[in-house]
């Protein structure tokens, strides 16, 4: 049996979620109609900095913490905003914007290009040393 490529899955995935672009990512946020949402690694945080103002979800309890049912639920992701997932990258995001959507959540999106284009346009962020 083949694996199927990780780049096939993001592709699908991608096909099937709303993906917003920088521009669209930061007039949601400044409206304050978006929740960003950081779904990487907590060591990707520190090195790289974070959003400000950003949720930290970790990828791997992403799915537990926006189910209410779940006895891990954070109340921060019940929210009438848009979820804007965003990753390194844009692949973990689309996978996890994708999962969110199979699970009913209509608010949610994808940032493209993630936390690198981000930075690139030289958006706003945060470092430890700036804390």
């Amino acid at each position: 049996m083949a694996i199927r490529p990780v780049k096939e899955l993001v592709a699908d995935a991608k096909a099937q979620i709303r993906s917003l672009d920088i521009a669209e990512t930061r007039a949601l946020q400044e409206a304050g109609d978006a929740l960003m949402v950081d779904i990487r690694d907590p060591r990707e945080l520190k090195r790289d900095g974070r959003i400000p103002g950003a949720f930290h979800a970790p990828r791997g309890m992403l799915e537990f913490w926006i189910d209410p049912a779940s006895p891990y639920h954070r109340q921060a992701l019940a929210t009438d905003k848009t979820l804007v997932l965003f990753c390194a990258s844009a692949w973990r995001s689309a996978l996890s914007a994708k999962a969110l959507q199979d699970m009913g959540v209509e608010n949610v999106a994808e940032m493209e290009g993630g936390f690198k284009a981000w930075k690139d346009v030289g958006a706003p962020v945060e470092t430890e040393e700036h804390k």
